[in-house]
């Protein structure tokens, strides 16, 4: 899917660069306190930015403003792509995912409460220091990346790295989606784009015959809550030996982030518990948020089993 330069009119792309833009519009509607209100430039109606279109080889486009209620629906995704339809099945509530869009959910900012509370500076909103670091960290990153402790909030960018998808952004090549975040060492933002830049379509490569997947959240209430930890995995069976595997995790990092030391350990052979494991060697908890390293080692090993047919849920 390319959306030719002419269907981004001038004065939008002028406009982009000193207004935010507006997709679906679910986390703007919820910062209105994190800081002084900023006029919006919206997107919804551009044509050719939504929807799912299949090329010859069997890949996939999926336009910016496609809806997350769409991917979890779409039929040819979910045997496609069985890992990212999951990822969307579980975001949110269904009147979210009917409005949030792909695009939005991979460019939100930051749920931290320090950052959307205005009695605070940090980082994120023109200050120099991560207030989290002194404060409560009962929600904040295990996987200590940079000087901002506030988890990455994007589901979907988890479940499109286990894929090695990468995305279109109007005046650039195609840019792995890894690329849109970087490694987290840059503390004031949530992604890399510029002011101006659109993002206007993902891309993911050729499906891999004979898919499994699982996802699962760990959550603090059963409905409608951010992942503490979260977890994705792909795997491709031989018979009883696992051929390929891609292991992603969520709501540790300041990235979403690919776990390529369970990847490696899995395919050696090692149970899947010793692999999970492997994730304590990343971790730097903070005061409060210990508990995540045993968490994030239980999520991944429960998608492992889970996708691979060994678990007894």
């Amino acid at each position: 899917m390319t959306v030719p330069t002419d269907l981004l009119p001038a004065d939008l792309l002028r406009a982009a660069r000193v207004c935010e833009p507006r997709a679906g519009g679910t986390d703007l509607m919820s910062r209105p306190a994190a800081g002084p209100h900023v006029d919006l430039t919206g997107l919804r109606d551009l044509p050719g930015m939504s929807g799912i279109t299949w090329q010859p080889d069997g890949s996939a486009h999926i336009g910016a403003l496609t809806t997350i209620a769409d991917l979890a629906r779409d039929a040819r995704l979910r045997a496609a792509y069985p890992a990212l339809a999951l990822t969307a099945q579980a975001l949110a509530t269904p009147q979210i995912r009917a409005v949030a869009t792909v695009g939005g959910n991979l460019l939100q900012r930051n749920r931290c409460r320090y950052y959307r509370n205005p009695a605070f500076t940090c980082h994120q909103n023109g200050g120099n220091s991560c207030p989290a670091r002194t404060g409560d960290t009962l929600y904040a990153a295990v996987i200590d990346t940079g000087p901002c402790l506030a988890p990455h909030p994007s589901s979907l960018a988890m479940a499109l790295l286990a894929y090695d998808a990468s995305v279109q952004v109007h005046g650039r090549g195609p840019l792995r989606v890894a690329g849109l975040y970087g490694d987290g060492s840059d503390p004031s933002r949530d992604h890399l784009l510029d002011p101006g830049e659109l993002l206007l379509a993902i891309h993911l490569p050729p499906p891999v015959a004979g898919e499994r997947a699982a996802y699962h959240r760990a959550i603090g209430r059963s409905e409608a809550e951010w992942p503490l930890v979260e977890a994705v995995a792909r795997v491709v069976l031989d018979g009883t030996r696992i051929s390929h595997v891609a292991v992603g995790a969520g709501g540790v990092a300041r990235v979403p982030l690919r776990l390529g030391e369970v990847e490696e350990a899995v395919l050696a052979g090692e149970p899947f518990a010793a692999a999970a494991g492997l994730t304590a060697g990343r971790c730097t908890p903070a005061s409060g948020n210990a508990y995540k390293v045993t968490l994030l080692a239980g999520t991944v090993l429960e998608v492992l089993e889970r996708a691979a047919g060994t678990s007894g849920s």
